[in-house]
């Protein structure tokens, strides 16, 4: 009688393959048996062997010939897929075993927003640090719309953005602190020597921002929509300091936090708005149980209450504008 894959359960055939689920995730991240044989540590005819042995179980060739390596077919992609969604979270849970084991030396994985990684970033970290020498930092920046997606995914513990998100059913978020935006504007704009702007004013400026998807991008698009104008907007950058830079070499205005005292930035003014505009900073982590305990310490110190953060911030006096 012909076995074939058509005869096993579901639940039979995933626990056969299960022991090359490292193989086939493997072989589609390298596009190479060699290359995917050095990673896992086995000799290259072993894999090979372990290959063909899959795709006899499965029913189906996983690989093709391409060049000088290969290439994975469509059954290949799927399990691929699969197999490294499934270390993952084998991975995620041996990471905990091993925190609740010893949680003094885990690892956090935080993802922050470009900006956040100046002072807010290095503060709470030195601080947790001085009762958790033992525990390390892996660090992650991008969009905002990129770090709600890692941390739904599971791929981050903790992320630090602004404005926060909304009634998300994939995350737990909590408010920290109320940053204040303002107006940059090059020394010789006609704004430069104002103590306050309105945002209707903007109307016809040039504006430099974030590209969509940044948390920036989206305030000062709705900001506009409030003031009742479409933005006109020139230059669309991935982190404000480059957005800054560009206000300082006249290419336009922008909506940005403040980056310290009068002057600190050559060529760049910062005129309050009026009324003031604020951002709420906040952290999120994915819903349910399912932080470390090293990520679960931090939450709880972030969580506690942050302190000198520095000038901008709802609480604190903001430096004087230009007269």
């Amino acid at each position: 009688m012909i076995h074939t894959v058509m005869d096993e359960s579901d639940e039979r055939l995933a626990a056969r393959l299960a022991s090359d689920l490292a193989l086939i995730a493997a072989v589609g991240e390298t596009g190479h048996v060699t290359r995917a044989a050095e990673l896992l540590g086995i000799p290259q005819p072993t894999a090979s062997r372990r290959l063909a042995a899959l795709a006899d179980l499965v029913g189906a060739p996983l690989v093709l010939p391409a060049g000088r390596g290969i290439r994975l077919t469509r059954a290949g992609r799927v399990l691929a897929a699969a197999s490294a969604r499934a270390l993952g979270s084998v991975t995620a849970a041996v990471r905990e075993v091993r925190e609740e084991i010893d949680p003094a030396t885990g690892r956090v994985v935080l993802g922050f927003l470009h900006l956040l990684g100046r002072t807010l970033v290095p503060s709470l970290i030195r601080a947790f640090r001085e009762r958790h020498p033992g525990i390390r930092f892996s660090l992650v920046q991008g969009s905002r719309r990129n770090m709600l997606r890692a941390a739904r995914e599971g791929e981050i513990d903790l992320v630090f953005l602004a404005p926060m998100p909304l009634d998300d059913p994939g995350l737990v978020s909590r408010p920290l602190a109320d940053q204040e935006l303002v107006l940059s504007v090059p020394r010789s704009h006609r704004f430069a020597a104002r103590k306050r702007v309105r945002a209707a004013e903007l109307a016809g400026e040039e504006l430099v921002t974030l590209e969509p998807g940044y948390g920036l991008r989206q305030i000062t698009d709705d900001l506009c929509a409030r003031a009742g104008f479409e933005p006109r907007i020139v230059f669309e950058g991935q982190e404000s300091e480059t957005v800054r830079g560009l206000v300082a070499a006249g290419l336009g205005v922008a909506i940005l936090p403040r980056s310290g005292p009068p002057g600190s930035v050559a060529g760049v003014m910062e005129v309050p708005l009026s009324p003031p505009v604020f951002r709420t900073i906040g952290v999120s982590w994915p819903a349910g149980e399912r932080l470390p305990p090293a990520a679960r310490a931090f939450r709880d110190h972030v969580c506690a209450g942050m302190t000198d953060l520095g000038p901008g911030f709802r609480g604190e006096p903001p430096p004087r504008g230009p007269p």
